[in-house]
């Protein structure tokens, strides 16, 4: 993101952070909202959203139709692991599989995969 302004939301007495562009593209942080859960460790929170096979068959269809660089041979085994015990996922590692753009930054955003 260039130029992107900061805000912050409060919901349930957590501060949650906003970021925009032009105000119709608006970026929300998901660690800031898994402190809801877990203030001493968010990261553990997004993790374990990650692990889910729902999350991931639903990453990859976005990724399908807004990434050029997406690897859909790659995703397809990698989804068969999917919700197993011994999967596990990060931001960081989705971006050096998937050539993803934006999960993997300083920040987790919510909007590049708009939660319906």
């Amino acid at each position: 993101m260039s130029k992107a302004k900061k805000y912050t939301i409060e919901a349930k007495g957590f501060a949650i952070q906003i970021y925009t562009e032009d105000f119709k593209n608006d970026y929300i942080s998901l660690t800031d909202i898994a402190r809801y859960k877990n203030k001493e460790e968010p990261n553990v929170v997004v993790a374990n959203w990650m692990r889910n096979f729902n999350i991931i068959e639903y990453l990859g269809i976005w990724e399908k139709l807004n990434n050029p660089n997406f690897k859909p041979i790659e995703f397809e085994g990698f989804l068969n692991e999917a919700g197993s015990n011994a999967f596990t996922l990060s931001p960081q590692k989705w971006t050096k599989l998937f050539s993803s753009a934006n999960i993997g930054r300083n920040y987790w955003f919510c909007n590049r995969y708009q939660m319906i």
